[in-house]
């Protein structure tokens, strides 16, 4: 589902506030401000301090993808591979250099576009691969800086608890000011493990989750690719793809595939999923 990960949030905090207010919490007295700056500044500073400012400036639109990206469509793939197959065994692979100028999908086109130059398969495999590895580990860039955020967020909360205490201890001659400042001082660390648990580490599971999607889809390509270039039958071609693919998902390719000769055009299933 697109959306799952912001209705995932949105649907914790309503769900923890409301239990809270079940249990008779003011809402109004959940809302500290220097438990806040504790949190929001203090996370932002590590995390620079951590990261670097290049890999921060890369936080909102990593949120963006993990909010809007969808997981690659591996039947399209089954299909667009399929197509060349078909296209390749009637006009010779030189024929998919035209289909190669018209793809968006700039891992494909790099592939398709070396088979039609007769490069050697291991010489295909290879470069793919390495173009995988390279993605795989700008991601693992990105997946880190929320890890660490995640893990940074608690103990900055307990630091800020402390802080708190260090105040509440110094008015233990003043009762009806006592309560309120130990519940504060216990803001922070509210706010620390809220952040980490509901707002930061669960995109950091969504990330991973997109790469490890994308990944696959990119070695069903090489798979894809490497069959065209053997020249293997296209039903061939599609039934070897067709492990890839869920199983609740292939009828529906079945269908495509009995429906007459498949759009050579590639779905942007190969677009990367997090910022490079």
């Amino acid at each position: 589902m697109k959306a799952a990960t912001p209705i995932g949030i949105v649907l914790a905090i309503v769900l923890l506030l409301g239990g809270a207010i079940m249990e008779g919490t003011d809402p109004t007295k959940l809302l500290n401000i220097p438990a806040t700056l504790i949190i929001v500044g203090g996370l932002a500073g590590v995390s620079i301090a951590a990261f670097g400012m290049e890999e921060m400036k890369k936080v909102p639109a990593l949120y963006k993808k993990s909010f809007a990206l969808e997981f690659p469509d591996l039947g399209a793939n089954v299909v667009m591979m399929y197509g060349f197959a078909d296209r390749a065994r009637r006009d010779g692979l030189l024929a998919l250099e035209e289909e190669a100028n018209n793809l968006e999908d700039a891992f494909t086109k790099k592939g398709l576009s070396l088979v039609v130059d007769g490069s050697d398969p291991d010489t295909v495999a290879e470069v793919l691969e390495l173009e995988i590895e390279a993605m795989t580990a700008r991601h693992r860039l990105g997946q880190a800086t929320f890890k660490g955020a995640g893990g940074f967020a608690p103990t900055l909360g307990v630091l800020g608890t402390v802080m708190g205490l260090l105040h509440a201890l110094s008015i233990l001659d003043q009762p009806e000011l006592l309560g309120p400042a130990i519940a504060g001082a216990f803001m922070a660390t509210l706010y620390g493990v809220g952040a980490a648990n509901v707002i930061i580490l669960p995109v950091e599971n969504r990330l991973k989750q997109l790469t490890a999607a994308e990944v696959q889809s990119r070695q069903m390509v090489i798979e894809g690719l490497l069959a065209v270039q053997a020249g293997d039958n296209p039903r061939m071609v599609a039934e070897k793809l067709m492990s890839f693919v869920p199983p609740d998902q292939r009828l529906s390719v079945e269908e495509e595939l009995e429906g007459g000769r498949p759009n050579l055009q590639a779905v942007d299933g190969g677009a990367e999923s997090q910022a490079a």
